[in-house]
């Protein structure tokens, strides 16, 4: 019963390894190029190329696609929150929507190319849109949002997975380090190793499973008692 009481413990300090080794892999974010970050913000760039045509904004302007994508990535880089990022992106890109660009930015979103031009034309000029260029315009402001999205909820998902796989080998680095500067008696180097290995996968579920473990602990005792 003893050694069952000690697996909560166990189990939560294998999670805390876990998130801490994560943590240290989050950090190289702040290297030159975004580290890791970057393994993300390609399906981000993927998009933004095909949202923005590199004629009519020459580089150096504040629309240019570098100066965007520049942006997008520093906002990517200090986490700002998902929803945030793709409203900025979304309109930094109808910020360069003119008669020159609507063409390339209808093909991107399967609207209708002249009327976006249309709505391009009244935007420049002040004047109210009519109901069907409204219409349009709307339903290129939804698939704007669409692309954007999926390309942020993608390149979530990408960094998160380079992020867990790299923060492997970290955990068993730190769990190696940890085990030569103690070096107890109940485990060998291996063992510390597999310590390392499991942490990264058990760090998500560490804290459930310790509570669960916890309280089937406190059930048993209590029928025995």
């Amino acid at each position: 019963m003893s050694l069952l009481s000690n697996w909560p413990a166990a189990i939560a300090a294998t999670g805390a390894l876990g998130t801490a080794a994560f943590g240290l892999v989050d950090a190289l974010k702040a290297l030159p190029g975004g580290g890791l970050s970057r393994a993300g913000f390609k399906f981000i760039r993927e998009v933004i190329a095909r949202l923005t045509p590199r004629a009519h904004y020459p580089e150096g302007s504040a629309l240019s696609r570098a100066s965007i994508l520049h942006t997008l990535q520093s906002q990517w880089i200090n986490g700002t929150a998902e929803g945030d990022q793709v409203n900025i992106a979304k309109s930094l890109i109808k910020l360069r929507l003119i008669p020159e660009t609507a063409p390339t930015l209808a093909t991107a979103t399967g609207v209708d190319s002249g009327i976006l031009t249309q709505v391009a034309e009244s935007i420049a000029t002040g004047q109210a849109l009519t109901t069907q260029q409204s219409d349009v315009y709307g339903r290129f402001d939804l698939l704007l949002t669409t692309l954007l999205d999926q390309a942020y909820q993608r390149g979530d998902q990408r960094y998160r997975n380079t992020a867990k796989f790299a923060a492997i080998p970290v955990s068993i680095g730190i769990a190696l380090a940890a085990y030569y500067s103690v070096k107890p008696a109940t485990i060998s180097p291996w063992e510390a190793v597999i310590v390392g290995l499991v942490a990264t996968p058990l760090a998500p579920i560490a804290k459930d499973l310790a509570t669960a473990l916890t309280n089937g602990v406190q059930a048993i005792q209590s029928w025995k008692s």
